[in-house]
């Protein structure tokens, strides 16, 4: 009576401990919640309308050059870090397909051969040495172990734990495939990028260009004027310094475009030759495309990183699970079925040789689980993580569209008042040339004067290169170009 209380209170204690064991910790929460996105993007500049969003536009339809568009088309095909961003999505495939394989039983075909030769004086020795197989027919010594056999394994997924895995992996996949918009969005606004820079600086070389001769005209003047004691060599050699000024930043901006050039073929995973381009004459002429920046909470579905991030979320969500999970009891079942036999001639003799096994196997977690409380920390963390790094993706969204919009105003407001300071300048080259001819100012003030406005010039050049890639921002930012 004592022996079976003692038994009873054995099996008790052990499915307490067994209990207490499977007892798994809660997920931990973000200490604040996401903030919602704002209503507007702060500025009254451009149009924000759920139902007009320059970000809807193919980005075909929203480059009007040509010459730019056959650039993208060929960096889509060729560019290097978009084909390695492709491999990315084929792994993450595959890991699909992995986590999916572990919910199904493992089936295979295992056959084998192998002889044994044990000690006559042991119990397994003796036993054989007394043993027929048949009637008159010894048991061999040594002893051969021929088998065929189908074996399958399989874990029973009680807790969603392996559904849950392939569910992470199913968000890490698609989260590639939104990286991979991401890389292609970032690679068309860097081919335009360029592309813009490249024809602001045809432009400038050929103001400088222009200036090189002014320079020269006025060299030749000054020459004159001090064959004819009106000036000294000292504006002479002034002049000429000048002039060798501007020369050299020819050779700069010359090499300025083959870096440019080159950075482009680059993009677009080719060796370098010569990209073409429309005429660096029109380029001041070049209005930028008009943006409808719509309302900020449709950067959530339409920024791919933002996107990414939200999906690379919710795996971080189901790894937590799976990690939890790990706390409870898992349930294997193993089966297998075959023919085994000493020798090859028996091993199809029905029904001596058949053999079969089914076992089930409940197993859980009791003592020592530092490795799985560690894990199951570490996925909490990685979702804390992925759950921070949502927030700082929606809010860098939001703040790279408003400081665009922001530009856009401001740098066109800039370019007005720039282009009537090129004029004003433009006109006084004319006026302190005529006044230099007459003696009535010096050499100083018209070289000052030249050089003003070749230094305007090129900043008006620079501003107009800064709208045109401002545009371009914006529609990245806004999401445009992957769709």
């Amino acid at each position: 009576m004592y022996k079976f209380k003692s038994y009873q209170y054995g099996i008790a204690l052990g499915i307490c401990l067994t209990v207490a064991g499977c007892k798994a910790p809660a997920p931990e929460t973000a200490p604040t919640t996401s903030k919602p996105v704002p209503e507007s993007f702060g500025t009254t500049a451009q149009t924000q309308d759920a139902n007009n969003n320059t970000s809807a536009l193919q980005w075909k339809d929203y480059f009007k050059d040509q010459n730019l568009v056959d650039l993208i088309d060929v960096a889509l095909k060729n560019n290097q870090e978009l084909n390695i961003t492709l491999q990315e999505i084929e792994i993450a495939k595959n890991d699909i397909r992995v986590k999916k394989g572990l919910l199904l039983p493992t089936v295979g075909v295992r056959a084998g051969a192998g002889v044994e030769k044990v000690g006559r004086y042991t119990s397994q020795g003796a036993g054989d040495a007394t043993t027929e197989i048949k009637p008159g027919v010894e048991t061999p010594d040594p002893l051969g172990d021929f088998t065929i056999s189908a074996y399958a394994n399989w874990e029973v997924d009680i807790w969603k734990k392996l559904r849950n895995s392939k569910k992470a992996a199913l968000n890490r996949y698609l989260a590639t495939v939104e990286g991979k918009n991401f890389v292609i969005t970032n690679l068309i606004a860097e081919v335009a990028d360029s592309y813009y820079e490249l024809m602001a600086l045809d432009n400038q070389l050929d103001i400088v260009k222009q200036t090189i001769k002014l320079q020269t005209n006025a060299l030749e003047i000054v020459k004159i004027q001090k064959q004819a004691a009106r000036a000294t060599e000292l504006g002479v050699k002034k002049f000429e310094a000048e002039v060798l000024t501007s020369q050299s930043l020819e050779f700069g901006i010359l090499q300025q475009i083959k870096e440019s050039e080159n950075k482009i073929n680059f993009l677009l995973g080719r060796y370098p030759q010569e990209i073409k381009r429309t005429t660096s004459t029109n380029f001041l002429s070049l209005l930028p495309a008009a943006v409808s920046s719509g309302i900020p909470s449709q950067l959530l579905a339409n920024r791919p990183d933002v996107k990414q991030a939200e999906l690379e979320l919710v795996a971080a969500k189901l790894d937590v699970k799976v990690a939890r999970a790990e706390f409870y009891p898992s349930l294997d079942i193993s089966a297998a079925v075959g023919v085994q036999a000493f020798k090859p001639s028996y091993l199809f003799t029905f029904p001596e040789s058949i053999l079969y096994s089914l076992a089930g196997d409940l197993a859980a977690p009791l003592i020592n689980r530092n490795a799985i409380k560690a894990e199951f920390a570490s996925a909490n963390a990685r979702q804390l993580q992925a759950l921070y790094n949502y927030d700082r993706t929606v809010l860098n969204a939001y703040l790279e569209v408003s400081n665009q919009l922001s530009k856009i105003d401001n740098l066109q407001k800039g370019y007005d008042l720039k282009s009537k300071q090129v004029d004003a300048l433009n006109t006084s080259i004319d006026v302190s040339t005529d006044l230099f001819k007459s003696a009535r100012v010096d050499y100083f003030e018209v070289l000052m004067t030249q050089r003003d406005a070749l230094e305007a010039k090129l900043e008006l050049v620079d501003t107009k290169k800064e709208q045109l890639n401002a545009a371009v921002h914006v529609y990245r930012d806004l999401g445009g170009g992957w769709k």
